[in-house]
């Protein structure tokens, strides 16, 4: 599969597994949810569509989005994420997603030290992950895919 199939592949994982955790019902109105890498803003935009009674936080290293597409600055975090994302140790958050990978093994590998864990820590009992990384931890219980996601391609959790 050329790089380019693959990209869409997990595009579009990613928005069919986001859209089935609005549908669904799995995240109430009015929890916090965390959006871990803004990239470009494409996700947050869309999170801002499918979830307009929640709080969206972001975090990033630095502002890369367009313009129409960047949270309010009391809804971004900036720096560091393995640091930043300490803070919400704890603070019962609805959802959360991340797609951080990079494709490269090695850095994949030592955002993976820290990522399933720092999520979490962060969701509330019940609280479901939605990632483009797998997040091991004995905490998240791994949830079914909806039909059309391949295994692999994308990863969905719900905290114990």
């Amino acid at each position: 599969m050329s790089r380019l199939d693959s990209f869409i592949a997990r595009m579009q994982a990613q928005r069919n597994l986001l859209n089935h955790i609005e549908e669904t019902a799995m995240v109430a109105p009015g929890g916090v949810i965390l959006e871990i890498g803004l990239g470009n803003g494409r996700t947050y935009d869309h999170l801002r569509e499918r979830f307009p009674e929640n709080r969206i936080i972001v975090f990033d290293r630095a502002v890369g989005s367009h313009p129409a597409s960047t949270p309010a600055e009391d809804d971004l975090v900036l720096g560091d994420i393995k640091e930043t994302i300490r803070q919400f140790a704890g603070t019962g958050v609805a959802f959360a997603h991340a797609d951080i990978g990079t494709a490269y093994a090695e850095k994949d590998a030592k955002t993976l030290t820290w990522l399933p864990q720092s999520v979490a820590a962060a969701l509330a009992s019940g609280g479901i992950a939605a990632s483009g990384l797998p997040l091991e931890d004995p905490q998240l219980e791994p949830l079914p895919l909806p039909q059309g996601i391949e295994p692999g391609r994308y990863y969905f959790y719900r905290k114990r």
